[in-house]
């Protein structure tokens, strides 16, 4: 019973190690033909350790498996990484992320359900070093006792690998000499490199801002007295443009939204821009496209808001002709990034006046973001012209369950959203079908176009215009994995000079972007969008007075597309 127990135990030790070895990073490689292959690591490590003497041996062996565990956990988290933000972990600037998965957990699954997952991956990550230490240490220990039998045998297994990766031997579609793991760690130095030599690189493009200097008085000339409203909605991307699960239903939303707001006098330009990240994050494409600068990752997010960056909405509030603001639904607690920004006043959850309930992750759905909008700024009497950067979040994953329209007199403080929570689905039984969650995803999507084009369509004005995009697009699950980070950009005016200013862009008329619309960068925007509204050579100069609201009567002004 005892030499059955013994093997029994090496030959799970053996097992965990070879799992461990060949397990791959990212859930698509996770298929049974990723595990009859022969790691080259494996064989290397027997072999020296093979060579050590035994109190060296078994300091080596703790080591070796402690490394493995790691690589492991490395593994784990790299899956969850390329299955949300297609890419693996930075193990540099990815670890505040961490945090915000946690956050991401309670406001989906609730405190007690975050906290036990939490803790249980805890626990699970340190017995899995222990794991993997104590088998390293106990097959090291079986070969040392069996050097005879044991070191031919490396000598065997250690030829078959040359001979297999010299000639390319697979065993399906994968190789017979795995040596992922050298190569995922040799990635990962050059990774940690590049971490560290980003900022240096990341300072001296910052450095070079064309409108720095710019006096006030010489910003945004071309948009005075107007009402200028930035909205970002969320994993808006142009997968539910062109893909045809989600392209039917968007695409009717669109040219619906297209013609009900050239009936009521406005006109559209679109087109894309390439977002600087995918899945998650929308906080580095919102300081991407106002800062002009490509902030891909946290390190240069941080760097980026403690500096004096002149961002589109600081520019608005250089020129003094403008009120900023900011609607933040998903800001929970203190966001001293307001500032950076140049906003006046930011209104975070807890100040919309919101008494619904929430939407999963969703603290406001995006109808009443707009609507205390209306409320709180847009619609107050006497007032300066507003420049606004708004934030539609009912598009955050899980998109379940998703509000839906009510009549923008029947809002009140949002206890109306209630019933209509209660009628809506499950994100926990939703995300148990790849295909439910497409389709809720692309629902998630109609109601917050539908919200924004109701609301231009309800409040808006002769002096409004309205700057409207995704932040990225969604996560590999609707997306799959070689989709593009291009984002839908529109530009809505009621005042055909608007428009004028950016005929030179070549973008789409509507509310749609075609296939063959320009992309762009997003963090060239700033600087075009600038330019574009600067003083320019032979144009009228700019009224300072605002008009009345727009009548039925109204020109409906609307560009056709190309």
């Amino acid at each position: 019973m005892r030499r059955a127990t013994a093997r029994t135990v090496t030959a799970l030790a053996a097992a965990l190690v070879l799992f461990a070895l060949l397990l791959p990073n990212r859930l698509l490689r996770l298929t049974p033909g990723a595990f009859v292959r022969l790691p080259g690591e494996a064989v290397l490590g027997l072999a020296v350790l093979l060579l050590l003497r035994a109190r060296t041996r078994r300091v080596a062996a703790v080591l070796g498996g402690l490394a493995l565990g790691l690589l492991t956990l490395l593994k784990l988290v790299d899956m969850g990484f390329y299955a949300v933000l297609s890419r693996p972990f930075d193990l540099v600037l990815d670890w505040v992320l961490l945090d915000d998965a946690q956050e991401f957990l309670e406001g989906t699954a609730g405190s007690t359900q975050a906290l036990i997952t939490v803790t249980g991956v805890a626990v699970a990550a340190l017995l899995l070093l222990a794991l993997t230490t104590l088998a390293v240490v106990r097959l090291s220990s079986v070969a040392a006792r069996h050097r005879a039998t044991a070191a031919p045998a490396v000598l065997v297994l250690g030829t078959v690998w040359i001979v297999s990766a010299s000639f390319g031997a697979r065993v399906g579609d994968v190789t017979l000499a795995a040596r992922s793991n050298a190569v995922l760690v040799g990635n990962r130095v050059d990774q940690v490199r590049a971490g560290l030599r980003d900022k240096e690189e990341f300072a001296e493009a910052a450095a070079v801002d064309r409108f720095r200097g710019t006096p006030g008085d010489r910003l945004l000339t071309g948009l005075r007295g107007k009402d200028v409203i930035f909205t970002f909605i969320e994993s808006y991307g142009r997968h539910a443009l062109e893909d045809p699960s989600a392209a039917p239903e968007i695409g009717a939303v669109l040219g619906k939204g297209t013609r009900r707001l050239r009936d009521a006098g406005f006109a559209a330009r679109s087109a894309w821009l390439t977002a600087p990240t995918t899945g998650a994050q929308s906080w580095l494409a919102h300081s991407t496209l106002l800062s002009g600068l490509w902030i891909d990752n946290q390190q240069r997010y941080r760097t980026l808001t403690s500096s004096s960056r002149l961002t589109l909405s600081r520019a608005f509030r250089r020129t003094g002709a403008w009120r900023t603001v900011g609607i933040m639904p998903g800001v929970t607690r203190a966001w001293p990034e307001g500032e950076f920004y140049g906003l006046d006043h930011v209104y975070d959850s807890r100040e919309l006046g919101y008494r619904g309930p929430e939407f999963s992750w969703t603290p406001v759905p995006d109808q009443f973001s707009l609507s205390a909008f209306e409320r709180l700024e847009h619609g107050r009497p006497h007032r300066r012209p507003t420049m606004a950067l708004v934030i539609l979040a009912s598009s955050h994953n899980p998109w379940a369950p998703i509000p839906r329209m009510v009549g923008w007199d029947e809002i009140g403080d949002g206890s109306v959203f209630h019933a209509l929570k209660k009628a809506g689905k499950d994100p926990q039984e939703v995300w148990q079908d790849p295909d439910r969650v497409r389709t809720e995803y692309r629902r998630a999507i109609a109601y917050s176009l539908r919200s924004l084009i109701s609301y231009v369509r309800e409040y808006g004005d002769e002096d409004t215009v309205l700057v409207f995009l995704g932040d990225h697009q969604p996560v590999s699950t609707v997306v799959g994995r070689h989709a593009s980070r291009d984002v839908p950009v529109t530009v809505v005016a009621h005042d055909p000079a608007v428009l004028d200013r950016i005929s030179g862009w070549g973008w789409d008329g509507g509310l749609k972007p075609g296939p063959e619309a320009p992309v762009w960068r997003m963090d060239a925007f700033r600087d075009r969008f600038l330019a574009a509204f600067g003083p320019q050579p032979g144009l009228a100069p700019p009224r300072p007075a605002r008009r009345p609201a727009a009548t039925a009567g109204s020109p409906p002004g609307f560009l056709p597309r190309r």
